[in-house]
């Protein structure tokens, strides 16, 4: 081979790592965060990647995604958040509970936001309103968090001769004050006695479980909480082993083993929070598209647990289930 001929091939092999690298990054970035743990959103993850290839990016061909996790730790949510704003990411997601959303709208005022929470976005400043989010920011609501008198009120429909009936909250979720004031409302309603534990870690959550066997509480309400969501197969071994009957928010604890569950499809709002990151990519803006809300609550008994713990589930409540697992 010639030497110019040489010379021409290895600069073009010299050119290809830099062409990779261009290309890579042109390709936008989303910045995606969350207040849960990556073990317990696995299909949550999924979900939303399932809404961005119905928008048209595939992660890897014409999108890549930088993940932030605060594992249950709601202190750590302002510091994600601005290390993703540092990044320059196209798109910031801010997902897995109401501190996750609000420390995405702190971080920035100009990259768009696709937040999820349980909330109302419009109390939590997020949006001017539902229809019409204005500003920067859009995405979902489960309204999960509004549910506690509803899933209080089913669970004494369960286990109507409970003395005391056990609830788990979360001192430094923000709804908790909202959480706990539905809690004793309901229970008031219905003449059910409650106990609320309380717990923010582990060590409170050990604290809370010990506190619930020597109070022999007849059921267990387990609050909507994205830290009680990274700790959801300890909650289940620990109703399990104490033949405990508890109520949750979400399909995916019935699914794992847990009893029932009361509240939104979380699957489906990560998928369309996917669709709505990829039509902002595409050049929408989020002051145009309207807050998603659940438009259905699924009720789900698990009947092989139920067996399990030798609870007979009311027909009245079988009948009104949307899945009974068996």
């Amino acid at each position: 081979m010639r030497r110019r001929q040489f010379l021409h091939v290895l600069g073009g092999v010299a050119a290809w790592p830099l062409a990779a690298r261009a290309q890579q990054q042109a390709m936008p970035v989303i910045g995606f965060m969350s207040g849960r743990s990556p073990e317990d959103s696995a299909y949550l993850v999924a979900a939303f990647r399932g809404g961005l290839g119905e928008a048209g990016f595939v992660v890897g061909q014409n999108v890549t995604i930088e993940y932030r996790w605060g594992l249950g730790r709601y202190d750590r949510m302002p510091a994600l958040a601005a290390e993703l704003v540092d990044r320059h990411v196209a798109v910031l997601v801010g997902v897995g509970g109401d501190v996750s959303a609000g420390a995405a709208k702190q971080a920035t005022s100009t990259i768009p936001i696709v937040f999820g929470l349980g909330g109302d976005p419009v109390k939590a400043g997020l949006v001017e309103s539902l229809n019409r989010p204005g500003g920067n920011a859009t995405g979902f609501t489960l309204l999960t968090n509004e549910l506690e008198a509803k899933r209080i009120g089913m669970l004494h429909d369960l286990v109507p001769g409970a003395a005391v009936i056990g609830a788990l909250l979360n001192p430094n979720f923000p709804p908790a004050v909202s959480q706990l004031q539905q809690l004793e409302a309901a229970s008031r309603a219905v003449n059910q006695k409650i106990s609320v534990l309380k717990a923010s870690n582990d060590t409170e959550l050990d604290a809370a479980f010990a506190s619930l066997v020597e109070q022999k509480v007849g059921a267990l309400l387990v609050t909507a909480d994205p830290y009680f969501d990274t700790r959801r197969d300890r909650f289940i071994a620990f109703a399990q082993q104490n033949r405990l009957p508890t109520m949750y928010q979400f399909r995916d604890y019935a699914v794992a083993g847990g009893l029932i569950s009361y509240g939104p499809n979380i699957t489906d709002m990560y998928r369309q929070a996917g669709v709505y990151t990829g039509q902002i990519l595409k050049g929408a803006k989020p002051a145009d598209l309207p807050v998603l809300q659940p438009t259905k609550f699924e009720f789900v008994i698990n009947l092989k647990t139920a067996k399990a713990l030798g609870l007979v589930i009311p027909a009245g409540l079988i009948s009104y289930a949307d899945e009974v697992i068996e």
